[in-house]
């Protein structure tokens, strides 16, 4: 689960549980149509604490920082304003000159615009600094917005309280094994962890979500104390398949997902036998991190299918 606890603490992390609900929020807008534009506030120096710190405690503001005499701020700065207003007001676009306000800039520590970050809870939790395609940062978002989701699900009393009447009556109870696998996990028991996935998919064999929890509580256990620079240097020798294995592990918990099958199909096209049975397994085996209609695994079992025959 993503940690608000401090700035950055989104960079970098594959959440298995928030990649699928940005592809269902994605979803959500493909057939909701166009939304009206996104509310764009201007902030000074003046008015950062109320229209960004203070409004970020029940809403994650987009914070635009621009400068007029940056080519890629006009670029960007639309499609923000696009993506932002896709989302109906569950996310604010808030924008800020860097020339005319260039403490602002300075305690934010901006080296280059245009410079975006995402602002929730009174930190920033996430950023890039280069113009995105539109694609690109709808992704960012929506992964934004799962994190979101998530930390209201772990702390139900910090949603805004017009969110939590707009959402209705509560579904059905989260199922036992389910919920224990959870608090293994916030435990950092991952045997147990498994355990109950286990003992869920016995049952239902075909629960994604238990199928998905046991899938990432196992590539966090083969990941356990594994030195990444050792990994690195160990794939100088092209012979060692566990070095090949380990490196795609730990490209998708960086988030690197495409990469890291890449890489896998890349090891099943040049072995045989054993060697390619054992790749093709680990493959299917990081594909069931990920919830089935991913797009990134519809490319990867193509390219899995055209190395096998």
């Amino acid at each position: 689960m993503a940690d608000f606890s401090r700035p950055g603490s989104l960079y970098g992390a594959i959440d298995l549980g928030a990649r699928k609900q940005a592809l269902e929020a994605q979803a959500r807008r493909e057939t909701a149509g166009p939304q009206a534009a996104a509310a764009v506030v201007e902030v000074t120096e003046e008015t950062f604490t109320s229209d960004v710190v203070d409004r970020s405690m029940t809403v994650p503001v987009v914070l635009d920082l621009w400068s007029p005499r940056a080519p890629g701020s006009a670029q960007l700065s639309p499609v923000l304003e696009k993506v932002v207003g896709d989302l109906g007001g569950r996310a604010v676009l808030a924008r800020v000159n860097v020339d005319a306000s260039p403490q602002i800039a300075q305690a934010l520590r901006v080296q280059a615009v245009p410079t975006v970050l995402a602002i929730f809870q009174g930190q920033a939790v996430t950023g890039f600094q280069q113009v995105l395609p539109e694609q690109e940062v709808r992704r960012w978002l929506d992964e934004l917005m799962g994190a979101v989701e998530q930390f209201y699900q772990a702390n139900p009393a910090a949603r805004p309280q017009e969110a939590a009447e707009q959402e209705g009556p509560a579904g059905p109870p989260a199922d036992p094994d389910l919920v224990a696998a959870e608090q293994a996990i916030d435990k950092g028991d991952l045997d147990a962890a498994a355990a109950a996935y286990e003992r869920l998919l016995a049952r239902s064999p075909g629960d994604e979500d238990a199928k998905m929890g046991l899938a990432g509580v196992n590539l966090i256990k083969r990941t356990e104390g594994v030195d990444p620079a050792d990994v690195e240097r160990r794939l100088a020798d092209p012979a060692d398949l566990d070095a090949q294995l380990l490196a795609a592990d730990l490209q998708l918990l960086s988030g690197a997902v495409d990469e890291a099958f890449e890489r896998v199909v890349a090891v099943v096209k040049r072995t045989s036998g054993d060697e390619r049975d054992k790749a093709r397994r680990h493959l299917l085996g990081l594909f069931d991190t990920l919830p089935g209609d991913d797009p990134s695994l519809a490319k990867a079992r193509r390219a899995l299918a055209s190395a096998l025959f």
